[in-house]
């Protein structure tokens, strides 16, 4: 996806943006329905980042034996991710707003950090349920983005959905019934 700079409104001033992390998942699409509300609400840019890294790292992919065509691979199945993404999302191109899609190499709390350009626009991050494994694992994008964004941060909680899908998940690796009226509350 191609970036544009930023936009002028009809009346001159600069539009601000409303910046949002892609991936796909279920709080991923919960954070850009509420990215796309305030890019409305705000009359802003919707600018929709995902961060994407080589399969066999950076100094891996440097090397010569097809470092290039990897890369370039990566990045083509990059851009593919977040028209993917936002057509789950969005349906299509969502209306109201100007849409941005940027795919960045790096991490992803760095890469929405490095993508907010003015102390005016809005990060929006998802925020999810982390065991102490996962925490362990793989650092907090939201805690990263909260820590470094030059910017106010909206850390949206995950969709209560996100409870009943887990207990599901649980429910089938374990082999036990599902009873339907645990669904209903």
């Amino acid at each position: 996806m191609e970036v544009t700079e930023a936009a002028e409104r009809e009346d001159g001033a600069v539009r601000g943006r409303v910046v949002v992390g892609a991936r796909g998942s279920l709080g991923s699409v919960t954070a850009l329905h509420v990215a796309h509300a305030e890019a409305r609400a705000r009359d802003a840019e919707l600018w929709v980042v995902l961060a994407w890294q080589p399969p066999l790292g950076g100094p891996g992919a440097r090397r010569g034996g097809g470092g290039t065509p990897l890369l370039a691979a990566s990045r083509d199945a990059a851009v593919e991710r977040l028209r993917e993404v936002l057509l789950t999302a969005f349906g299509g191109t969502p209306s109201g707003v100007t849409l941005a899609g940027l795919t960045v190499r790096g991490t992803p709390g760095a890469a929405l950090v490095d993508s907010v350009r003015d102390p005016d626009d809005l990060l929006v991050v998802g925020t999810g349920p982390r065991g102490p494994l996962l925490r362990a694992l793989r650092p907090s994008v939201s805690r990263y983005c909260l820590a470094h964004a030059p910017c106010p941060v909206l850390a949206v909680p995950p969709s209560p959905l996100r409870a009943d899908l887990d207990a599901v998940r649980r429910r089938i690796v374990w082999r036990r019934p599902l009873d339907a009226g645990d669904l209903v509350r």
